[in-house]
């Protein structure tokens, strides 16, 4: 079996570090070590005798063109989180395998947000800004950590592993998901009930068509004094100049952004100055040495589809058209 790694430098080695290469060159072979998605598009014979392609950040879109210069492709296996800017109706035609690290990119999110979420129950960031600004010490309302609410929008994978995390803590869990029926230990509500009774609201729902501008100012006015609102997903999930106005006159809510829509934000913009705002450069998912991991579990399907078993983590064209 041939096999080559197609994505961008940085990615590659981020993503596949030297045991990784060690172990996936043990089950399958390379003629070519690397080639960016550009350098493929300008040279597609190259995947004439391919069987696998290994790919992550920067990745090709899989094209008529390109899958046609590739007619022994069996499987793609992709080392981050989404892959949709990938697809096209010429790969789902050709019904390769193809699986992605999503689950392992999850993970660090996962960690940002409950860190984020505990620190909210303590109106962590207000009482941050509140010593700074008054140069000594006094306690604002908070909801602790004990007998506080917090509401997630949106059960996915993240949103079901956050909340499964949360149930280790004293806290009432409740969500937001239209496809979700009922989710052992989380009181299914609508929207906006779960922003009027949260202490913390995270985010965690998937940019499409309609999902953009689910989260309005109203929502976000309607929050608890004191509360913390969280985004993770996609920045265009929120109506941004609505959250602005609101955090303008809503100085007691903290808004931890951890994602925008321009990512980054367009200069001038109100968000890199506004007192309650924290902005994190898109950090709550894989960086620096917890990309390996996502090598690590393309290496682990790798051995899967050679020894005949179902992926794991093996995506479908419905499942694909859900994903952020």
């Amino acid at each position: 079996m041939n096999a080559i790694f197609c994505l961008n430098r940085a990615s590659y080695d981020l993503i596949y570090g030297e045991e990784e290469r060690a172990d996936i060159r043990q089950l399958v072979n390379f003629q070519h070590e690397l080639i960016t998605a550009d350098e493929l598009s300008e040279r597609p014979e190259i995947l004439i005798d391919i069987d696998f392609i290994f790919s992550g950040w920067g990745g090709p879109v899989l094209s008529k063109d390109i899958l046609d210069c590739a007619p022994n492709l069996k499987a793609v296996f992709y080392g981050a989180g989404s892959v949709k800017y990938m697809m096209t109706d010429a790969f789902w035609e050709r019904q390769v395998a193809i699986t992605s690290a999503y689950a392992a990119n999850a993970i660090p999110v996962v960690e940002y947000t409950l860190g984020q979420i505990l620190f909210g129950l303590k109106s962590g960031w207000q009482h941050v800004w509140q010593c700074r600004k008054e140069q000594t010490f006094s306690r604002l309302p908070m909801a602790s950590g004990y007998g506080s609410t917090v509401g997630l929008i949106s059960l996915g994978m993240i949103g079901k592993m956050v909340a499964e995390r949360l149930k280790t803590f004293d806290v009432k869990i409740i969500a937001y998901d239209p496809f979700v029926g009922e989710y052992p230990g989380v009181d299914m509500l609508p929207l906006a009930e779960v922003f009027r009774r949260a202490d913390v609201v995270s985010v965690h729902t998937p940019w499409l068509k309609e999902t953009e501008g689910l989260i309005t100012g109203e929502l976000i006015a309607s929050m608890k004094p004191y509360s913390t609102f969280l985004n993770t997903s996609r920045g265009a999930v929120i109506c941004e100049n609505e959250m602005i106005e609101v955090l303008e006159r809503r100085e007691d809510l903290a808004a931890v952004l951890d994602v925008t829509w321009p990512e980054p934000p367009s200069a001038g913009s109100k968000l890199y100055t506004l007192p309650n705002v924290i902005l994190t450069p898109h950090i709550a998912g894989s960086v620096g040495p917890e990309c390996r991991r996502m090598g690590r579990v393309m290496v682990d399907e790798l051995k899967r589809f050679l020894a005949g078993e179902r992926l794991l983590y093996g995506l479908t064209r419905e499942k694909v058209a859900l994903m952020a």
